[in-house]
């Protein structure tokens, strides 16, 4: 199910367990690494002096051509991993940095 319409979760309420395993998120953060291999990707967001992480799953939205430094806005599922908080079934992945509009769209067949 997806979230309301214009309701985001910034990545340090994501991160503080305030959204339950399962629920589907809208987020958005700074791209800061991408591991293609694992199908990882890191969006960063600053909030109070500290930079918060967020690890998002990619293999629904794969391909993409990544740019590191740039805004992302993403869609998904949250599921707990290793005591991390991961954004899993990534359904949308739209980069929104410099006027520049992209995304990738997951396909169910």
């Amino acid at each position: 199910m997806l979230p309301a319409a214009a309701v985001f979760h910034f990545p340090w309420e994501i991160i503080s367990g305030s959204i339950q395993e399962g629920e589907s998120v809208r987020t958005f953060g700074r791209l800061v690494s991408y591991q293609s291999e694992e199908s990882r990707a890191t969006l960063s967001a600053q909030h109070a002096s500290k930079e918060h992480n967020v690890v998002v799953h990619t293999l629904f939205v794969e391909p993409f051509n990544p740019i590191i430094g740039a805004q992302y806005i993403v869609l998904g599922e949250t599921e707990n991993a290793e005591g991390e908080e991961k954004l899993y079934d990534l359904l949308l992945l739209i980069i929104v940095d410099g006027g520049m509009w992209d995304y990738v769209l997951h396909h169910y067949d």
